[in-house]
């Protein structure tokens, strides 16, 4: 280990002076120990603190932050912390021979450092004796989810950060049953991670990697396997090979390339017409300036661009680890491009995913058959589930909740045909317990073949479903705000001693559902909610007469996120005009009255 200079010791506080010690102790990684160096050189003791005297939180997200040196931030130190607290845990859980002979997967993105970062979590389990399944390339993460559950490992590492800019990466942790971790894994997680943060004596040297018996690569046989599970949900495969329709697709200079060929292959699908200048895996996302195709036009352009030269009137579009999916659709009357919103697209596929069972399963036992969403999402599912027969369940925020239930009710002879969440994430099939674009986007092809070859479209398709179910619009969108006390505050302001707001645009507030102190005015005498609660994570829905809005922080971005649903029954006379009146004026008073952006300094959108 090279030798730093100690001039820096004069320039920090002896507080500070034993913060940078105390990193350079544990730290080999040589351009990670000179920026603390530098960060000490230069006297910056607020920004040293703030890396230095505080942990990233380990959670049901796993971990998420930029790189960059320190323990808030992610890097070789960090990544070797939490992977060695996770061994351990599966050690204890399990026991020495099912971590040799089940073991875990890793994946990882094409993200800076998502490669290296992913040696490093091998090192550490192979020097503990697991076996490792550890893809030779960058992957989609949901390849990583169905490799755990595939090979029946005990868990899935997955280094990726998804859609945030490019200084981020994250880890991601699934557990046996191929879905994300849920309380309370990730405390007893977090608490192993504790316990183990001075990295073993083995844990630096990644070069074991490349000769030790124990890791094996699995991508071409989950590639195949993949493929053959994602086979069973096609079910018009002659007639998407004769078909005239050509889709655009865009990876977001992610991992999806390759994957949507595949996937295309599967279901007989015309070759994508692809968007050159993203095709390619880049981890500087140079096209974009977030690498989220849910951020809208700005994000499509290009794509569109592309589909208006070769005459497609379809897009897809997925994020940079391939487990999201955008859909547009040109109106060719107008010329103008529609990008559908999650809601939107968890609406068709739900009409789809229930369209073609119906076909294999004329008759069902609806007890047994669910779709699942989660509590921002549309309600829609529920009035389809209500209307056709079937079971819904919503859950709280993020597929780490649909995926568990879902294994849930498989375990119980149960079938599970779709779940969604309004963040362009969509889980079709059971074969991957989490969302997944790649076979989100072949599903949407073909729904679109069929679509297509009767005369109807997408969002004629969509219309027919608000006849069916009840019209269903929403708004969803977020204010950047990096201040944890001042999100503490205006939650905090909104719920103190339980004396909620009572009206919101004038407009009377019937029920409130508060999931981070477990309070639901609507279930007297105890108010307890439904769902689970989450103190760590900060979330408040608000029904009014047709209305839900639910105001929460997000759990990998500094957001506080609004969504509003207005709706009504199927069969309603309220005009679309009407509905979208309402609730304009509703999300404006969300605004001007809860979330107040100029009192408590957010930034827009």
């Amino acid at each position: 280990m090279e030798v730093l200079q100690d001039s820096w010791e004069t320039n920090v506080s002896s507080d500070t002076q034993q913060l940078v010690r105390s990193w350079l102790d544990l730290d080999r990684n040589p351009a990670t120990r000179s920026e603390i160096v530098a960060l000490a050189n230069g006297g910056n003791e607020s920004e040293l603190k703030a890396r230095l005297s505080t942990r990233m939180a380990f959670g049901t997200a796993g971990l998420r932050s930029k790189m960059g040196a320190g323990y808030t931030r992610m890097n070789d130190l960090t990544i070797i912390q939490t992977t060695q607290g996770l061994c351990c845990y599966l050690l204890e859980k399990f026991g020495v021979d099912a971590c040799k002979n089940r073991g875990v997967v890793v994946g990882y993105d094409s993200r800076h450092n998502s490669h290296r970062f992913a040696r490093l979590v091998v090192t550490v389990f192979v020097n503990k004796d697991f076996k490792v399944q550890l893809f030779s390339k960058f992957t989609p993460t949901p390849y990583t989810a169905y490799a755990v559950k595939k090979y029946s490992a005990l868990a899935g590492v997955m280094v990726t950060a998804s859609h945030n800019p490019k200084e981020y990466n994250g880890y991601k942790v699934y557990w046996d049953n191929g879905a994300q971790i849920i309380p309370p894994l990730d405390s007893g997680i977090a608490a192993s991670i504790k316990g183990n943060l001075r990295p073993w004596a083995t844990s630096w040297d990644d070069s074991i990697v490349d000769r030790h018996p124990n890791v094996t690569d699995p991508l071409h046989d989950i590639i195949r396997l993949y493929g053959e599970d994602l086979r069973p949900s096609c079910s018009r495969y002659e007639r998407n090979k004769a078909t005239p329709l050509r889709f655009t697709y865009t990876p977001m200079h992610g991992v999806g390339a390759e994957a949507m060929k595949n996937a295309f292959k599967v279901f007989g699908l015309p070759d994508y017409i692809p968007v050159m200048e993203q095709i390619d895996a880049d981890p500087e996302f140079p096209t974009v300036k977030y690498p989220n195709p849910e951020e809208g036009e700005g994000a499509l352009l290009l794509a569109m661009m592309e589909a208006d030269r070769h005459g497609s009137s379809i897009i897809l579009a997925t994020d940079p680890d391939a487990d999201r999916l955008a859909v547009a659709e040109k109106d060719q009357l107008s010329g103008h491009w529609r990008i559908f919103t999650g809601n939107e697209v968890g609406t068709l596929l739900g009409w789809w995913a229930f369209t073609t069972y119906k076909e294999r399963r004329p008759q069902f036992d609806g007890s047994k058959v669910h779709m699942l969403a989660s509590t921002v999402s549309s309600k829609m599912l529920k009035s389809m589930a209500e209307v056709e027969g079937f079971q819904f369940q919503e859950t709280l925020t993020g597929f780490k909740w649909m995926g568990n239930i879902s294994y849930q009710l498989l375990q119980k002879g149960h079938e599970v045909l779709f779940a969604f969440e309004e963040a362009i994430g969509y889980m079709f099939g059971t074969s991957v317990l989490d969302k997944d674009g790649v076979s989100a986007a072949a599903v949407m092809a073909e729904c679109a073949v069929c679509l297509y070859g009767n005369g109807k479209t997408f969002a004629s398709q969509l219309e027919a479903c608000y006849q069916r179910y009840g019209r269903f619009i929403s708004e969803v969108s977020y204010f950047i705000c990096e201040s944890k006390e001042t999100i503490f505050e205006l939650f905090h302001n909104l719920r103190v001693d339980k004396k909620y707001p009572t009206t919101c645009g004038g407009e009377k507030i019937v029920s409130v559902v508060d999931l981070t102190v477990g309070y639901d005015s609507s279930r007297p005498p105890h108010f307890q909610p439904v769902l689970p609660v989450d103190s760590d994570s900060q979330m408040i829905q608000f029904v009014l007469d047709n209305c839900v809005f639910t105001l929460r922080t997000s759990g990998t971005e500094p957001k506080i996120k609004y969504y509003v649903e207005m709706a009504t029954k199927p069969g309603s006379s309220m005009s679309e005009p009407e509905l979208r009146k309402r609730l304009k004026h509703i999300v404006k008073a969300i605004i001007e009255e809860l979330l107040q952006p100029e009192r408590y300094r957010l930034q827009a959108r």
